[in-house]
């Protein structure tokens, strides 16, 4: 790889990791002043009332980095990059003002859905598609779909990623990490397995946001995130798997153990006449946490599944051994599901009542 390439590479993650590290006190400071705070309540067990603006010093930091990045001598491939460019942009910045806006007023379901499925729909307007697979079996590119077939993919694929991320934010850390990691896998995959140079800038990106913020998140931590940054970084690795193409199947091996708990909360507060959009303590870290384990126990071993898978994706070039990865890695996880399950509980919320229990992002 080229020397401007390795110096491209230093300058995007350096100016994304010091703004990060720089701006989080910054965060932490104006979140108390502006009443951007997190009372402890409910599953919300912290000693204090926090700042939960954090995705305020990971949002500039990407942002950035990523104007940056634009003015670096590397390859661009894709004629259209700085049109999904200003999607990821202008998505990115509607649900980090979006989130400031419900960390301030918590919304209910309605608001959260519509404000999601903007954002989504801003990506599909900037040609952020979802257009076809590669068949794991075959090797070969599916036919091109129905355009109605594509947006709706695209939709539900950026609607489960910002979900996603946010039902993860529930223990310190944990969401920033597994982010990062994620980021990580992505822009190894893109720069040096498909040599999408300029693409890659936007992964590093987000990785040195994540590494900035998370020595402030870190059990136990200073500052949270909010909906500001769940919201902002669900949405940006949704964007990421999509932008130059062949990152889904990384982004699912990676991601693989918080989708699939999305789903088994979803199926759970379904069968028993539960609202799937109501909070509990049932997820998969709250579950290990009522089970006696630390939170940075819980938290690393997030950290050393996700990268496991992630880098089986980077090892393998065979698309039907990441399709058989993918089901041994659901397989391993239902088996752990059904253990948490026969063993453990979900304990009733503590304290008050939380004003987050109708939360569909929870």
């Amino acid at each position: 790889m080229p020397a401007e390439h390795i110096i491209s590479f230093v300058i995007v993650f350096g100016v994304s990791l010091g703004l990060s590290l720089a701006l989080t006190p910054v965060a932490q400071r104006l979140g108390l002043r502006w009443g951007i705070v997190d009372a402890p309540r409910g599953r919300h067990r912290h000693p204090h009332v926090m700042s939960k603006f954090g995705g305020l010093a990971m949002f500039v930091a990407f942002v950035a980095a990523v104007i940056v990045a634009q003015f670096l001598p590397v390859v661009r491939t894709d004629d259209k990059e700085i049109i999904r460019l200003f999607g990821l942009l202008i998505g990115g910045t509607f649900l980090f003002v979006f989130g400031i806006l419900d960390d301030l007023y918590e919304f209910g379901p309605l608001p959260q859905y519509v404000a999601q499925l903007s954002a989504a729909a801003i990506a599909v307007v900037f040609l952020i598609i979802i257009e076809r697979f590669n068949n794991p079996l075959t090797g070969q590119l599916t036919p091109e779909w129905p355009y109605v077939v594509t947006v709706t993919l695209t939709l539900l694929w950026l609607g489960f990623m910002m979900n996603t991320v946010n039902w993860l934010d529930g223990l310190d850390g944990l969401a920033a990490g597994v982010s990062a990691v994620t980021a990580l896998m992505i822009f190894i995959h893109a720069a040096f397995r498909l040599d999408q140079v300029s693409v890659s800038l936007l992964p590093l990106a987000l990785l040195g946001a994540t590494l900035g913020f998370l020595p402030f998140n870190f059990h136990p931590a200073r500052i949270f995130m909010g909906s500001n940054g769940a919201l902002f970084l669900g949405y940006t690795i949704g964007v990421l798997g999509i932008i130059g193409g062949a990152k889904v199947a990384t982004v699912l091996l990676v991601m693989g153990l918080p989708l699939l708990d999305v789903v088994w909360q979803i199926v759970r507060r379904v069968s028993v006449g539960e609202n799937p959009a109501k909070g509990d303590r049932g997820h998969v870290h709250y579950r290990l946490l009522d089970m006696g384990l630390s939170q940075r126990q819980i938290v690393f071993g997030y950290y050393v599944f996700c990268s496991i898978f992630g880098a089986i994706a980077l090892v393998t070039a065979s698309r039907l051994y990441k399709l058989i990865a993918l089901v041994v890695m659901a397989a391993v996880i239902a088996a752990g599901f059904a253990v948490l399950g026969r063993h453990t509980r979900i304990k009733p919320q503590a304290d008050a009542p939380d004003p987050e229990e109708a939360h569909p992002l929870a």
